[in-house]
């Protein structure tokens, strides 16, 4: 089985000038950002410390403007130019990862089809999620060929209706949300046909600057005119949860500075607001601590897997049920900020799952 792996790099250049490439001085000044020494940093990216302080030097003349600030007695620090340029890259990968990992995932599947035509793909659709991430990681070491896209929770569920996928990963509100948060799906979920694989328990609430600088206590918070809010697309489960928050409170979201900015993932969120652009998102704890972001929850959702109920005692699913009952990726979930695997692995219909829903 061939892997592929698929990262962004970019580019930054003068109007009219030439482009320069990043994807040597990133790595360089992430490793300044850690140990405070140019000489470390060097020798953690395999670099001389002459040709460190060279290519810093020729970026800090491209630039017109320092990327490193020494003081004696204290190493190096980043300047605040250098730091910009992190959280940017850290930016571009937190938007476009899910998209490269489909990319990569779908391409994997076209040169197995054709090296080992035999052999078939799991085809999972998904709402990006970092228990989902997992299950494919250890797939991935189990040699098991999948084919993955993110999307939308309703795409997903309707994909499985018309037979594109195996796996169909969607999210639901626990409590009073539960019966209009799954409604959308209904429409293409048949209980005769389908049955539900629960992945975890995840929690969703509030993403803020570290240390709260902003003194946010909860959703009324969200009209304040000093706030700048940065939302999930239109048609994400993420977004309706926010949106169904919102009209319990009676916050008109026209209110909320930034609702209409969005972006495509948590991580995407996460730093937006890590990087100064907002003070306020909505999203998974776990993305929100990966950014050193505070986090204040807000509710519980459960997050499935539908499949054709016919497919469950099959080779292919029977694997993926013993891989999220196993101990080794159940400890991984759990270990995630927000999840719980206490029901992960478990096979339920979908009376059992949402009751007269």
């Amino acid at each position: 089985m061939w892997r592929i792996s698929i990262h962004p790099e970019w580019v930054v250049a003068p109007a009219g000038g030439n482009p320069h490439p990043l994807p040597e001085l990133l790595p360089l000044l992430t490793a300044i950002q850690s140990s405070g020494s140019i000489a470390d940093a060097a020798r953690a990216t395999a670099m001389s410390y002459r040709r460190a302080w060279g290519m810093l030097r020729q970026f800090e003349s491209e630039f017109g403007a320092p990327l490193v600030i020494k003081t004696r007695g204290q190493g190096t620090r980043l300047s605040a130019l250098a730091e910009k340029l992190l959280w940017a890259d850290r930016r571009v990968a937190a938007r476009l990862s899910p998209t490269l990992e489909s990319l990569s995932s779908e391409l994997e599947g076209e040169l197995e089809s054709l090296l080992v035509p035999a052999r078939a793909s799991l085809r999972i659709h998904a709402s990006h999620g970092f228990a989902v991430a997992a299950l494919v990681e250890a797939l991935g070491r189990q040699h098991v060929p999948v084919e993955l896209k993110y999307r939308t929770s309703t795409e997903a569920v309707a994909a499985l209706a018309r037979g594109e996928c195996d796996l169909a990963g969607f999210h639901v509100a626990e409590g009073s949300f539960q019966k209009t948060s799954v409604e959308p799906y209904l429409a293409w979920l048949d209980p005769r046909r389908h049955v539900l694989i629960h992945l975890a328990h995840r929690t969703q609430g509030l993403f803020v600057a570290s240390g709260n600088p902003k003194r946010i206590g909860g959703l009324e918070d969200l009209a304040r005119p000093d706030l700048r809010f940065v939302n999930r697309q239109v048609g994400s489960g993420t977004r309706v949860l926010i949106d169904l928050l919102l009209a319990r409170h009676r916050i008109d979201p026209d209110r909320i500075v930034g609702y209409e900015n969005t972006e495509f993932t948590h991580a995407a969120v996460a730093a937006y607001i890590a990087s100064g652009m907002a003070d306020v998102g909505f999203g998974l704890e776990t993305a929100a601590r990966r950014f050193g972001l505070d986090f204040i929850a807000l509710l519980r959702e459960r997050y499935f897997f539908g499949c054709e109920a016919a497919a469950v005692t099959k080779p292919l699913l029977r694997n993926v049920v013993a891989l999220l009952r196993g101990a080794e990726l159940r400890a991984v979930i759990n270990a995630l900020p927000g999840y719980d695997d206490q029901l992960t692995g478990t096979v339920i219909e979908l009376e059992q799952a949402f009751g007269a829903a």
